[in-house]
């Protein structure tokens, strides 16, 4: 596993917490800290690249205004990719960057970890997550 002096100044997230044991995770956290974010990056490492519309309807439940701001901050973040594929009319396609890719593990073991203690669908409540 590489620490943070693998990665050039340039390409680090958070300095604010550095020296702390606990700053790589805080870090990640503020990666994909927002509602929507994990579940953006699982749907662009499962296909690839998605046009707007299809991303939208692969992540579900999310409003079009939302998925919009999750999109140009994980833009910011430099996890995702935003790309004109066509002029007339405008069509953006997006996919995921390097760093964005390097999530993989990450949302893979988050997804696991989930199975593990998500409740069967028939068992759900409005409490439930």
């Amino acid at each position: 596993m590489s620490d943070s002096g693998d990665v050039p100044e340039d390409e680090c997230l958070a300095v604010w917490c550095a020296g702390d044991d606990w700053c790589a995770v805080t870090c990640a956290m503020d990666v994909i800290d927002k509602k929507w974010h994990p579940v953006i990056i699982h749907r662009l490492l499962r296909h690839d690249a998605l046009r707007f519309n299809a991303l939208s309807n692969e992540v579900g439940e999310i409003t079009n205004k939302m998925l919009s701001q999750s999109l140009d901050d994980l833009e910011e973040k430099e996890l995702v990719d935003r790309e004109i594929v066509n002029e007339k009319p405008v069509a953006v396609e997006y996919s995921l960057t390097e760093r964005g890719e390097s999530l993989q593990p990450v949302i893979d073991s988050l997804e696991e970890w989930g199975k593990t203690y998500l409740r069967p669908a028939e068992s759900k409540d409005e409490s439930a997550c």
